[in-house]
């Protein structure tokens, strides 16, 4: 695992969600590559870049109509405590989201483990299709935190495969959003951050059959 890297304004987060597995699992270690924007009052739009590790299995196939599970175990990471010349005071206010996977059927999921994230546990929830694993710290800079292990619990569908990944397609579609506090020489700033992953790698394939 590796910790996550930022360049210029804006702090860090962690991230990753999906899929583990039963019975024959398949194991992917994937480095997710985030394409991240901060708007940063003042200063204007800063393009940010991050990187996250993570081990996903899931099964290589299940039975029509079965279920089954998917899992993800993100690495500790460590906010910086400066960037850019800038203090980093905090990171708040995490948002990371998942498609549920064509061919499968949601039906819940569990968080275990987890560290350094604030007072208020984090959770998901589930609309539109969409898993949001969230939770509003703040993580102060400098600060070592881990992202809870998800277990998600799917139904697999009549046939085809079952791909897992992250949703976000651009800054204006972001898979993951968060808030970066930075102490600066006119005082401390907020800036809310987009990212996407970019390439967005398929996690796991699991066949129907």
């Amino acid at each position: 695992m590796k910790a996550l890297h930022f360049s210029r304004l804006a702090a860090l987060t962690a991230a990753a969600v999906l899929p583990l597995a039963l019975a024959a699992p398949a194991q992917a270690a994937t480095t997710i590559a985030f394409d991240c924007q901060a708007d940063a009052p003042i200063i204007g739009p800063q393009q940010v870049s991050l990187n996250q590790d993570a081990d996903v299995t899931a099964p290589a196939t299940v039975a029509p109509g079965a279920a089954f599970d998917v899992v993800i175990d993100p690495a500790p990471n460590e906010v910086p405590g400066e960037v850019a010349g800038n203090t980093v005071k905090n990171i708040n206010t995490f948002a990371l989201k998942f498609p549920i996977p064509a061919n499968s059927t949601y039906v819940g999921a569990d968080l275990a483990g987890g560290s350094g994230l604030g007072s208020t546990a984090p959770a998901i929830a589930v609309s539109g299709g969409v898993a949001t694993l969230s939770f509003p710290g703040p993580i102060a800079g400098g600060a070592t935190f881990e992202l809870p292990t998800i277990t998600a619990h799917l139904t697999a569908g009549a046939s085809g495969t079952i791909e897992t990944k992250l949703s976000g397609t651009s800054y204006s579609d972001p898979g993951l959003t968060f808030k970066a506090v930075a102490g600066t020489f006119i005082g401390d700033i907020t800036a809310p951050t987009a990212c996407f992953p970019n390439p967005s790698p398929v996690f796991t394939t699991t066949t129907i059959g």
